[in-house]
């Protein structure tokens, strides 16, 4: 009785947890893939054929990559962007890089300095992610994975602590989105 009423437990735990999650994917894909946003056209010419180079990896000089941007909106306050490595076995997604409060522009330069506040880019934030206040470039432990930059042109400045990740992001923009873009570039890992 009493370990048929532990497995039970066990796997109630399970099923709120698979809830949980697929609550939470679901909710994240309503709002990057939401088209009632204009659409933003996002390339980045430091990738090679739709591959990241090794500089811009942890198993190089891990610098961000340049992005650049077509038609952007003339009602634009704000850019934020959020990097995700979109194969991680288990979890599916995980946050490697999030700033906001870019001010707008038609590119963003490569190498990114590390810390809080970027004055390169108009006093922009970097958040908590894989990197605490910097990009953090694909490091995969094994096999190749897929980079994700999303990239969202917003209607206001964000009131957003630096010591925010990518969930208080992504609530914190909600309701403000005008455009978004992505571009997918990905990395091998380890052989």
């Amino acid at each position: 009785m009493k370990g048929k009423k532990r497995m039970i437990i066990v796997i109630s735990g399970i099923i709120v947890l698979a809830s949980v999650l697929l609550f939470v994917r679901v909710n994240r894909r309503i709002l990057l893939n939401n088209s009632d946003y204009d659409e933003l056209i996002v390339t980045s010419p430091s990738f090679v054929d739709g591959i990241i180079p090794e500089q811009f990896t942890g198993n190089g000089e891990d610098r961000s990559p340049k992005l650049v941007f077509e038609n952007l909106s003339e009602k634009a306050v704000s850019i934020a962007i959020i990097m995700d490595d979109l194969d991680i076995p288990v979890i599916g997604v995980y946050n490697h890089w999030t700033i906001w409060n870019i001010p707008p522009q038609n590119q963003i330069p490569e190498g990114i300095p590390h810390g809080t506040t970027v004055q390169e880019l108009g006093d922009a934030l970097q958040g908590v992610g894989f990197g605490v206040h910097r990009y953090r470039g694909p490091k995969p432990p094994f096999g190749s994975h897929r980079y994700q930059f999303h990239v969202f042109v917003l209607d206001t400045m964000l009131d957003l602590e630096a010591s925010s990740g990518k969930k208080d992001l992504l609530a914190a923009m909600e309701g403000h989105i005008l455009q978004y873009g992505s571009v997918i570039g990905s990395y091998p890992g380890e052989k």
